[in-house]
């Protein structure tokens, strides 16, 4: 800006300050103790579509009733009682004014993400008689930080889940299975774990191929979803071997989630590529004990009643009792 050498300079100064005050790109309001609007920017003018000769001397929660007023109220006041500045930050609300997103870049977000700095201002005094809130956009930052976060939730779920059931992979499930293993020990809380398989399935296999062998394997596991409650834990621990620990459960009503299991797996009705299939599971309950020293201790004790189930005839539920071989 050319110099003007008729203007004095604390005019020029002012007019400086004024201009940059109308063009940054942050909003910014300046508010007295009762709450009303002393200054009001351009960009706060362009976002909003108030004017600033609409807005000033009246209380700012007049002019945008959708701001929470008690939080955002509190705020302002802590600014002035302790003469400290104040914040607010996206990732706990959006936003403090509800401005509409109009950058192409971030089309994904319908509202602007905002921070906000709130300072005290002093009279000549010395006292602190306004407050200014700096409004910054920052919906860039916010949409690529939670794309970021979705894409790493979404690299961790196929990390851990096996992308033919959906169910847990070996590795997350056993490691689930430690841990619920370690909690017992500490609170003795009890738990109870199911393994089970598919009776002949490498028959279906042979007989039908493996494309239908696959669905087979992942209606087992949509039952085996469908029945477990939120809080138990399922995982695929082998081709047609599936496992299932159920929290806070002994192995008498293991066994009635068991037979229930079954009992609707041997009712489906599998038709793929011209073929009308039935199957039936076995199934091994093992509760946890302080007779098992680690984790897959209890695995082979659950594989134990799997195996007497097999033994048995199939389709069927076996709770394991000491000296069950394997």
């Amino acid at each position: 800006m050319k110099q003007d050498k008729n203007m004095p300079e604390g005019m020029e100064n002012w007019h400086w300050m004024m201009y940059i005050l109308q063009t940054i790109d942050v909003g910014l309001v300046v508010v007295d103790k009762d709450y009303r609007i002393c200054v009001w920017n351009s960009f706060m003018e362009n976002h909003s579509g108030k004017l600033a000769q609409d807005v000033s001397n009246r209380p700012l929660f007049d002019i945008f009733p959708e701001i929470q007023k008690d939080w955002f109220q509190h705020k302002i006041d802590s600014v002035f009682l302790l003469d400290n500045r104040a914040y607010t930050i996206w990732e706990e609300r959006p936003y403090v004014f509800k401005f509409k997103n109009y950058r192409p870049i971030t089309s994904t977000a319908d509202f602007m993400y905002q921070y906000t700095t709130l300072l005290p201002l002093k009279s000549v005094s010395g006292e602190t008689s306004h407050v200014a809130i700096v409004v910054y956009d920052v919906t860039d930052i916010a949409v690529n930080r939670m794309a970021l976060k979705k894409a790493n939730k979404t690299l961790e779920e196929i990390s851990i889940t096996d992308q033919m059931t959906r169910l847990y992979n070996r590795s997350h499930w056993e490691n689930c299975l430690l841990q619920e293993f370690k909690r017992h020990a500490r609170h003795n809380e009890m738990a109870s774990l199911i393994m089970f398989d598919i009776d002949h399935f490498k028959k279906v296999n042979d007989t039908y191929g493996h494309h239908p062998g696959d669905v087979v394997i992942k209606s087992v596991a949509q039952e085996l979803l469908n029945s477990k409650r939120d809080i138990d834990v399922a995982g695929r621990y082998g081709g047609e071997e599936f496992g299932v620990i159920l929290v806070g459960v002994d192995a008498e009503k293991a066994y009635y989630f068991a037979e229930r299991l079954r009992k609707n797996i041997s009712e489906l009705l599998i038709e793929v590529d011209d073929h009308k299939i039935r199957f039936t599971i076995s199934l091994g309950i093992a509760e946890i004990s302080s007779q098992q020293e680690c984790h897959t201790d209890w695995i082979k004790c659950a594989d134990a009643a799997l195996y007497a189930s097999k033994r048995g005839g199939r389709n069927r539920t076996t709770i394991f009792v000491e000296g069950m071989e394997s």
